[in-house]
């Protein structure tokens, strides 16, 4: 008769319960779908080099291969008389790269999200075109390629934010929760006073002190974000201190960081899953709303908020707003419905 391991067993139900967490929230195909959809834009966003750009893919050019998306290399390399970077949209490079025994590979769209279009005959914005399918903007830009790489900037700043502020959430409402007593009066009063401060003025503040920058912007709002999550954290360790495992613990000698780390925040990480996707969406929100404003990235980053607010001032350009707020209205709505997917995963009445 053999006997069990019971660390073994212990690895074993929780794998159990993970796959079955992963088959309950499969059977929401709403939040399944739309997580799939969601990740398969996303990968796309960060292959945009390879979707959208001015610059070839491959170029075969007197025996050699280049990689121009990866390297610079100098316009003298394919037949140019200067050592600038090459222009690949040059007629001569052109005329030089299609000559018999050369080859050259574009992106899908051959547009990055700065390059400027001077071959538009109108004014700019110009309309949707065989060339741009989604219009230029104010400056003869591609909106299409905007758009990609403004989405790829958004979802990752969210990403950004939400790590750093569900960081330092959950180390705050950890020790709020545990140690309590003064410890946690000290932090809900500071709480208080931290969060009457108002952001927005803070950074109108920096904005004109400091230059713009997505680092700065990040540390800013990272200042700000952490306080809704800890509340829920604070709650659950506030739960769970007194419970009869914690104080078989205590009563072993376990020290404060071991019984915090290995059996509460495990216990208490259930809010933190699930709020995940909507702070995703408030700080991928918060970035557009700066943008709009002014106050967020450099002006040649591209942003859907900067794509908003070209919109609003160029009213007859419908296809800057309307492009824009279909991109934000479909990432929004698909972390909203992979959000409420992991609720109902996660939720304990369900389970």
């Amino acid at each position: 008769m053999t006997e069990s391991h019971p660390g073994k067993d212990n690895r074993k139900a929780v794998a159990g319960r993970r796959s079955n967490r992963w088959q309950r929230f499969k059977r929401s195909r709403r939040g399944y779908w739309s997580l799939l959809l969601f990740t398969l834009l996303f990968v796309t966003s960060l292959l945009a080099e390879v979707v959208s750009n001015d610059r070839p893919l491959l170029v075969r050019y007197a025996g050699g291969i280049y990689f121009p998306v990866l390297f610079d290399y100098p316009e003298t390399t394919f037949g140019g008389d200067f050592a600038t970077t090459t222009d690949y949209r040059d007629p001569f490079i052109l005329e030089q790269l299609n000559q018999p025994g050369n080859s050259v590979l574009f992106p899908l769209n051959g547009h990055s999200y700065n390059s400027i279009n001077l071959e538009i005959s109108g004014p700019v914005p110009s309309p949707p075109t065989r060339d741009n399918l989604l219009g230029t903007d104010d400056r003869g830009r591609d909106v299409f390629a905007r758009l990609l790489y403004g989405f790829r900037l958004s979802v990752l700043f969210g990403l950004a934010l939400t790590a750093t502020g569900t960081l330092v959430g959950i180390v705050a409402g950890a020790v709020q929760g545990y140690f309590g007593g003064r410890t946690d009066l000290f932090f809900q009063r500071f709480i208080e006073v931290w969060g009457a401060m108002p952001e927005l003025y803070l950074l109108i503040i920096f904005a004109s002190i400091f230059q713009p920058s997505i680092l700065l912007l990040l540390c800013l709002l990272s200042l700000f974000s952490w306080m809704g999550l800890s509340d829920y954290v604070r709650a659950e360790f506030l739960r769970g201190r007194n419970l009869e495992y914690v104080s078989a613990a205590r009563a072993l000698g376990v020290g404060n960081l071991r019984i915090m780390w290995r059996h509460l925040l495990p216990n208490g990480m259930t809010p933190v899953i699930t709020f995940l996707p909507f702070r995703v969406s408030a700080s991928i929100l918060a970035l557009t709303s700066l943008d709009f404003l002014g106050l967020g990235v450099p002006p040649s980053t591209p942003s859907l908020g900067e794509l908003l607010a070209q919109g609003k001032a160029n009213i007859e350009a419908w296809w800057l707003s309307l492009s824009a707020f279909l991109v934000l209205v479909v990432m929004l709505v698909l972390l909203i419905f992979i959000g409420e997917a992991l609720r109902e995963t996660f939720d304990p009445r369900k389970s």
